[in-house]
């Protein structure tokens, strides 16, 4: 067996390759690319005896996405991908100093796979269909949260000039196309105060609102209402705005075109039909969690697996007479989110899911640890309708909680 540790940068990659011994067998910085794949395993073939064919390769890199590391796992090497913070742990036995290159790096994540590799997890072999579905869904929620930072900076100059828009656009959402349509139609107090009825229900139609005459009528109203004035410069104040405008109208462009690459990716993998039976689960949720937790059905030893990587389980820490229980903050971000809006909506759709949500808070959980509880359950349920390949069942899902509650 061979051991490799690989410290990558944007276009090199730094190697140390170990034996079952921990003898450095060789080291290298390889070029990013095909040049350097090449020269790996040109360096793997040199030190895996009489019997290449025959040869285990364990890599770890701090990685698990990319064509490098795609080209690896191509090669039938075994690869993990190291989370970034255990490694900065492991190499904390080799001193306290914080001293730090990337042959060291490429040393310690060898000596990771070799001597702790049972405790390491594996990059999954999920199917090029899931593999897709993580871009899109990833690069459409990575949008969502762009919009929502370019909202917070266009509240905030709306704020210190022309705080009314706030409050008559509340009704449309200000993020919504046809409220930034007025904005930009109306940039200022002034001519906003001039926008007629016609003009405002004219946009309201063009995107098919409901109510168009009572709301128009409401935001007009809204516009007209008096406001501290600013001295100057509304004009730049303006401008400022605009752009900003502008930049969300183009982010809702995106996030709809997107939304529809994620909706027909999901609905083709052969795995949608369980994930959409789950409650509290649509077609971008559903998209979401099969992304993160992948669809390899090895990857997940356990209910208790699944639970642990999506971080709605909770930690124990116990030393002496101290015992405490803690929420996992060192997780999935993306993941837990959708774990949660499926946790929320589920206690609207599932009346199991509603008693169990309901039991958390009657033991004095708040609001954000009754709901986590709740996704952890369902988590459980989804590994189990993963593994049978049957869909979600109430009766069966809650069956344990409805006895438990009727002999209580």
């Amino acid at each position: 067996m061979l051991f490799i540790g690989d410290d990558w940068a944007e276009d090199h990659h730094d190697v140390e390759i170990q034996d079952e011994a921990g003898r450095k067998l060789a080291t290298a910085r390889l070029p990013e690319g095909v040049e350097g794949i090449a020269k790996l395993h040109t360096l793997v073939a040199r030190h895996s005896g009489e019997d290449p064919e025959s040869a285990q390769v364990m890599v770890g890199i701090e990685t698990d996405r990319g064509p490098w590391v795609q080209a690896l796992i191509a090669a039938g090497y075994r690869i993990y991908a190291v989370n970034p913070r255990q490694a900065a742990r492991f190499k904390e036995r080799y001193g306290t100093s914080g001293a730090k290159s990337d042959k060291g790096d490429a040393h310690a994540l060898a000596d990771m796979v070799r001597i702790d590799g049972d405790q390491l997890r594996p990059v999954a072999g999920d199917s090029d269909q899931a593999q897709a579905i993580k871009v899109v869904a990833r690069a459409h929620q990575t949008l969502i949260w762009e919009r929502t930072r370019a909202f917070q900076r266009l509240r905030n100059t709306l704020r210190e000039y022309f705080p009314g828009a706030l409050t008559a656009y509340a009704s449309l959402e200000l993020t919504s196309t046809d409220a930034l349509e007025l904005l930009l139609k109306a940039p200022t107090p002034e001519q906003a105060a001039k926008l007629t009825k016609q003009q405002i229900t004219a946009v309201l139609a063009r995107h098919r609102r409901r109510n168009r005459d009572q709301r128009a009528a409401a935001i007009q109203a809204g516009l007209r209402e008096p406001q501290l004035g600013v001295a100057a410069p509304v004009a730049a104040y303006a401008a400022a705005a605009t752009a900003h405008a502008n930049l969300l109208i183009a982010l809702n462009e995106q996030i709809a075109a997107m939304e529809e690459q994620v909706s027909a990716h999901f609905l083709a993998h052969p795995d949608a039909e369980i994930y959409l039976s789950m409650p509290g689960i649509g077609a971008i949720t559903g998209a979401r969690v099969l992304a993160e937790f992948g669809d390899d059905p090895t990857r997940y030893t356990s209910a208790k697996a699944r639970k642990n990587y999506a971080g709605t389980s909770p930690i124990t820490r116990a030393s002496g007479r101290t015992h405490a229980v803690h929420a996992r903050h060192a997780r999935n971000d993306r993941l837990a989110d959708a774990l949660h809006r499926q946790a929320f909506s589920a206690i609207n759709t599932s009346p199991g899911a509603r008693r169990y949500y309901d039991k958390q808070r009657a033991r004095d959980a708040g609001y954000n640890p009754a709901l986590r509880q709740l996704g952890n359950r369902l988590v459980g349920i989804l590994h189990g309708c993963l593994k049978t390949r049957t869909p979600y069942d109430e009766a069966t899902a809650w069956s344990h909680h409805a006895t438990l509650a009727t002999s209580a």
